[in-house]
């Protein structure tokens, strides 16, 4: 049935099986991700698509994270010399040399760590992203629907796919086509990726403040902007990382 409680019924069991299949992986990614950290890395966070809300359920929010970049393909405008109707293309994502320029302008320094999240793991940006990462030595996590994935052709020239090329593979559970409910006469309504991609984000960032509190630090975590003192916490952190975080409205 096509409701509210229709979607709350086929979402509860894909969380469900989540957090058992993907415990694994999320320690092996928390690891990684933590080591980088550490050692006074960051933590370069990329989606296309709707999987942008994966990175951003990552970076810079109350809760998580200080040493964190969201890279985005509005990065060739806002941050390169691009013009701006590039991102009037919808396909954009699809083109594996804007991968170059989003690395390029991201920066990243050799200790740094890379989350790349894409629901089929085949656009041209998002692989050639992966394959430019791991060739710069850097740790990847990827974020991806293994069903999907599996389904559907690689669109980059390799013929890879992102899952191809991670050290750590977390499977957000969606099923192919991301829908969950099926329509009657074909098709379906009521996406899951966003919901599982969050709970993985938020997984992810518990299990990389228990390494810093086990190795009896003090985690770099973000207050709310908008609690007294919310502000001066935050920036007094961001400090540590000047000119290596991208803060944007």
């Amino acid at each position: 049935m096509i409701s509210a409680q229709g979607y709350a019924d086929a979402v509860r069991p894909v969380l469900d099986r989540l957090l058992d299949s993907e415990a694994d992986g999320i320690t092996r990614a928390a690891d990684l991700i933590a080591d980088s950290l550490r050692d006074g890395g960051v933590l370069q966070a990329f989606g296309a698509g709707h999987s942008e809300a994966f990175a951003a359920e990552l970076v810079a929010r109350a809760g998580g994270l200080v040493p964190t970049n969201r890279l985005s393909v509005r990065d060739l405008v806002m941050h390169g010399d691009a013009p701006r109707d590039v991102l009037a293309d919808p396909k954009l994502e699809r083109d594996p040399s804007i991968a170059h320029q989003i690395y390029a302008l991201a920066a990243p320094q050799p200790r740094d760590v890379f989350v790349v999240a894409s629901q089929s793991g085949i656009n041209g940006s998002v692989v050639e992203l992966a394959a430019l990462v791991t060739e710069r030595g850097h740790p990847l996590i990827a974020v991806t629907s293994v069903e999907h994935t599996a389904r559907v052709a690689p669109r980059h020239p390799s013929g890879q796919r992102l899952a191809d090329l991670a050290d750590v593979v977390l499977d957000n559970g969606a099923p192919y086509g991301d829908a969950l409910l099926p329509l009657e006469g074909g098709g379906a309504v009521c996406a899951v990726s966003s919901v599982t991609t969050a709970l993985l984000a938020q997984l992810l960032t518990a299990e990389v403040v228990r390494r810093f509190h086990q190795a009896g630090e003090v985690p770099p975590i973000y207050l709310s902007a908008n609690v007294p003192g919310g502000d001066e916490h935050n920036l007094a952190l961001e400090s540590r990382y000047a000119g290596r975080l991208r803060r944007t409205a």
